[in-house]
């Protein structure tokens, strides 16, 4: 088995698949372009909906990426051997073309061949799809493994909680999936442990999906026109498994930024527990503040959505920086750790430096403000006690208004001789939580996957709102850093330094509203990058692209790039009206806008 590195297995999982035919597409945004469904791109299908569900991609049928991706679901969990916010998904796919026994060909090639990974047969084991009453069994995914040479003891059947891949919304491509397993060497936690038990014998590194279905509104599974093959390969927990290491902060990814957290802290990664959860939380947390920092697409930190998710990173890592007595304002220097990794590989990084190391700066005195805040509060509130225990409201209070995490509460209860009701706080966390996913799922609840009039309308409606800001403000340098579509409206965040004034709200509204009434046709043309920008498209996106593009044009208005879909014509969208225009986030404006049909 090869022991390669980060960087060289991110290469060489890309020469494998460049020599099966596969074009190199570069990685989209960690903010998925116009999807509410999600605040972050968790999977590298997310990108990739338009073409599963059968648009045509620019650089062919065959493509391989390298995908930067966020999960935030179990934050809290960060900091063990395997949990992390960021991660790098390597995924080849196919767009109608080579189907399950061809992926399978190739996933057993690049693992077992000693020109690739080299990864000993004996090692790895398989789950396929069971069948329910919306798909038959995966006997084609199980018989094709036999035929690569895979004991049939190493493979095993399991239901839809394991082996199926469900659309990033509500609706969408989805279908069956085979998974591979390294066995670790641990010893089986039972008599029933097998590929697919979570007890740490067997580590997934590869999924092969196989998108052959649509799933409806209704809940009902349709065959899908065009089947597919979506495969993902976690960078990190590969190169654990190749290095031999017991987890992905082990790995030479990790090896900078844990030495940098060593010198500032003066403390070693694996002095006790305590430290290697704290290295872990800091190294993990700002590498994907930094990633989040350095995107395309702007993210900064803020009180909603993704920056709300940015800023709970940043200061969870500084909880755990001043827990190991890292001096303040230091956390910048392990995000420039982080930009050594990755730069070459991202350059967005570097092009953002500044930007990732000032703001990381401000959030930090930011927070320092809000913990003396609530430390004012946290005495005001104990002057008017009663009794020794603080209740749990009271400590979520601290913590919802002040940003005051509640380890500080209790360390400073126990000062006074006086405890914290953390029952009652986990409820109130808990009862907030419920509240919160609600709303986002409110907010995030349908986009373009469903390919509705109303949001296609309104998704090219944002082209001819960008056009018009860019020339009732005269300002170029005027770019998308957010969109969200829902069937009721358009919500457009833009680069701005400042508010927009009425006068200039009514001339952008006049600008689409002109484009509407002449009725011109939207056309769809595929050009190369560099010609693009000869056309004047703006490029806003177009690192996720390979050497074509998909370039929309509303001639003598709007040329963007763009994965699509719009309109034909411009007189389908109706009247434009723009509803309200705020701040979203730094430098950040927001516009909510709707289409109205009289």
């Amino acid at each position: 088995m090869r022991n390669l590195t980060s960087s060289e297995l991110r290469k060489l999982y890309l020469e494998f698949f460049r020599s099966k035919g596969h074009a190199i597409i570069s990685s989209a945004s960690l903010i998925p372009e116009n999807d509410p469904t999600v605040l972050f791109t968790t999977a590298g299908m997310h990108p990739l909906v338009p073409y599963l569900m059968g648009q045509k991609h620019p650089e062919g049928r065959r493509l391989a990426d390298v995908q930067k991706c966020v999960r935030t679901g179990d934050i809290d969990e960060v900091g063990d051997a395997s949990h992390c916010t960021f991660f790098e998904m390597l995924g080849n796919w196919s767009l109608g073309d080579y189907f399950k026994k061809e992926a399978i060909a190739y996933a057993w090639e690049f693992l077992t061949s000693e020109q690739w990974l080299g990864i000993p047969k004996e090692k790895l084991s398989f789950t396929c799809f069971e069948g329910d009453k919306d798909a038959p069994r995966d006997t084609v995914a199980h018989d094709r493994w036999v035929e690569m040479g895979v004991d049939p003891s190493h493979i095993v059947y399991l239901p839809k909680k394991h082996n199926w891949w469900g659309p990033a919304g509500q609706t969408g491509p989805c279908g069956p999936d085979t998974e591979i397993f390294y066995d670790t060497g641990k010893a089986p936690c039972g008599p029933d442990c097998q590929a697919g038990c979570d007890c740490g014998k067997y580590l997934e590194i590869w999924n092969n999906v196989f998108m052959e279905y649509n799933k409806v509104a209704d809940g009902v599974f349709l065959p899908l026109d065009q089947k597919n093959v979506d495969t993902g390969m976690g960078l990190d927990r590969t190169v654990a498994t190749l290095q031999g290491v017991e987890s992905i902060y082990d790995t030479d990814a990790f090896a900078g930024i844990l030495s940098v957290i060593t010198n500032l802290s003066g403390k070693h990664y694996k002095d006790s527990p305590e430290t290697v959860r704290a290295f872990r939380i800091i190294a993990d947390h700002i590498r994907c503040a930094t990633f989040m920092l350095g995107d395309q697409r702007g993210v900064t930190p803020s009180n909603v959505d993704q920056g709300y998710i940015l800023r709970r990173l940043i200061r969870r890592s500084i909880r755990f920086a001043t827990q190991l007595g890292i001096p303040d304002g230091k956390l910048s220097d392990i995000a420039v750790a982080v930009i050594d990794q990755y730069g070459s590989v991202y350059p967005e990084l570097e092009e953002n430096r500044d930007k990732i190391v000032s703001e990381l700066d401000k959030e930090q005195q930011r927070f320092t403000n809000a913990l003396k805040k609530g430390t004012r509060e946290f005495e005001s509130l104990v002057s008017k006690m009663e009794g020794t225990q603080i209740s749990g409201p009271d400590a979520f209070h601290l913590y919802d208004t002040f940003g005051f995490p509640v380890e500080f509460t209790v360390e400073l209860a126990a000062e006074k001789g006086l405890t914290v009701d953390m029952d009652g706080f986990k409820a109130a966390f808990e009862a907030h939580q419920e509240k919160s996913h609600a709303g986002a799922e409110q907010r995030f609840k349908s986009g373009l996957q469903d390919n509705s009039e109303t949001t296609v309308a309104l998704h090219t409606a944002t082209h001819l709102l960008q056009a018009g800001l860019r020339k009732v403000l005269n300002d170029d340098s005027v770019s998308q850093k957010g969109s969200n579509i829902t069937p009721e409206r358009l919500r457009f965040d833009f680069s701005f330094p400042r508010k927009v004034t009425p006068e200039e709200l009514q001339k952008v509204e006049e600008f689409v509203n002109e484009a509407i009434a002449a009725d011109i046709p939207v056309t769809c043309e595929e050009m190369t990058v560099s010609e693009a920008k000869a056309a004047g498209a703006i490029g806003l996106f177009e690192s996720r692209y390979g050497a074509k593009v998909t370039v929309y044009t509303v001639p003598g208005y709007s040329k963007e790039i763009c994965a699509g879909p719009h309109v034909t014509h411009t007189g389908e969208l109706g009247r434009f009206k723009i509803k309200k225009e705020e701040a979203s986030s730094a430098g950040v404006r927001r516009i909510k806008a709707v289409l109205i049909h009289e």
